[in-house]
């Protein structure tokens, strides 16, 4: 099988989640990927050194031949660099990604931003590409709970918009069961929807990186609570650092928050302003690096903003931390709860209470190391059971088959077996 897999986002770019090792456990599984993507510039919005901008540039990762279009890079807080940043990409795929990809029996098309849906239904008119588009970020709802448009005209015209390409979509692939319910209200056909959980990328535990031994050492004689990834307004970080607040008088519990994003400057000056000596903020470190970081803490957070949407939300770093094998702490609501609840790998408390979320911390913190150990295995177990990439994959390629036996059989009803 050839697969076009179209993602404005995609390695050295993190998290890398379904890009480069989606591609070679494709290949791996003996299909052709073909990569249509941008210039990496997330998440801090500058070009990553050894890239410049050009009109387009060829290259292979890892055997997977990736195609860069040139793109306006920015992730700051401007709504309209972001929209320029998105529609940069959007008309550069469609427009050079015409005349340089390959053929192909599939689009695998990643989401967010939505705009990525521009090239993607201009290759299949032009290219006769049919598309599984994988929905990880849902648009308008997300623009509107991180406060990114305030508009409700806007709001309600991007709704119309990805209603409208929805409707040429051949597949739409969700996260969870709350996003195939939204999608489905929105008068997309159920069966022409399908839940795959993400994955996590490889957790490497080798402590001898240069830059690994630096953070654990701040580890140590402390009870450390991690949250690690993108640090934006859906994370609604406030809240940690006033729940670090009310911890003060526990000297051995310290917060450790890793990453970068917009809110970083805005959440440094609040701890300033709190005066918090429990919680330290560490720049954000390669994947390869991550993994001996994660392994390190005595507690792995997730939290994210008291919104609808994010009940329905499933965080990556949820997979990440699961198999990764420690406790963790969720302050987060419907589906992602479920999942801590069903591996029992955790305790959960409700999202943007700092109370609470002080409350779960103190209760992993008055556990025996064997309850913990017990906590982080139950959630390893469960992600190499539900949740591995290899499962994940051959879901994928369910999908995949069945809209090409769909596109080859047409108007016929019965599939082609032998494809």
């Amino acid at each position: 099988m050839h697969i076009l897999f179209v993602s404005q986002f995609f390695a050295p770019e993190q998290p890398d989640l379904r890009g480069l090792p989606f591609a070679r456990e494709l290949q791996k599984q003996g299909h052709q990927v073909q990569v249509l993507t941008g210039f990496p510039n997330y998440p801090g919005g500058k070009i990553y050194p050894g890239y410049k901008i050009r009109f387009f540039q060829r290259e292979f990762m890892d055997g997977v031949e990736v195609l860069r279009v040139p793109l306006y890079p920015s992730h700051d807080q401007s709504a309209i660099k972001r929209i320029f940043n998105y529609l940069s990409f959007a008309f550069s795929a469609a427009i050079i990604g015409l005349f340089v990809v390959k053929r192909a029996d599939v689009q695998y098309v990643y989401q967010p931003p939505a705009t990525v849906s521009i090239p993607a239904l201009i290759l299949k008119l032009f290219r006769r590409i049919p598309i599984a588009y994988d929905i990880q970020d849902l648009w308008p709802d997300t623009l509107k709970a991180t406060g990114m448009v305030k508009s409700d005209f806007i709001i309600r015209l991007v709704d119309l918009a990805c209603k409208f390409c929805y409707k040429y979509f051949d597949h739409i692939i969700v996260l969870s069961k709350g996003f195939k319910e939204k999608i489905s209200q929105r008068g997309v056909e159920v069966d022409r929807i399908t839940i795959i959980n993400n994955w996590s990328n490889d957790i490497v535990e080798d402590s001898s990186l240069p830059e690994v031994p630096t953070y654990i050492g701040k580890f140590k004689d402390k009870f450390s609570i991690l949250f690690a990834g993108n640090i934006g307004k859906a994370q609604a970080l406030e809240s940690v650092l006033d729940a670090a607040s009310l911890l003060q008088e526990h000297n051995k519990i310290h917060f450790f928050i890793v990453g970068d994003g917009v809110e970083v400057l805005h959440l440094k000056l609040y701890t300033e302003k709190k005066k918090l000596k429990n919680v330290t903020f560490l720049p954000r470190v390669s994947t390869e690096a991550i993994g001996p970081i994660l392994k390190a803490a005595d507690a792995l957070l997730v939290h994210l903003k008291n919104d609808p949407l994010f009940e329905i939300t499933i965080p990556s770093k949820i997979q990440a931390y699961l198999k990764t094998g420690k406790p963790i702490i969720a302050a987060v609501k419907g589906d992602a709860a479920e999942i801590i609840i069903q591996a029992k790998a955790g305790v959960i408390c409700k999202p943007e209470l700092p109370e609470e979320l002080a409350q779960a911390v103190l209760k992993l913190y008055k556990m025996d190391k064997n309850s913990l150990d017990e906590m982080g295995n139950n959630g390893k177990k469960y992600y190499e059971t539900n949740l591995s990439i290899e499962s994940g994959t051959l879901k994928m390629l369910e999908v995949f088959n069945q809209i090409i036996n769909k596109k080859n059989n047409y108007p016929k009803t019965t599939p082609n077996k032998n494809y």
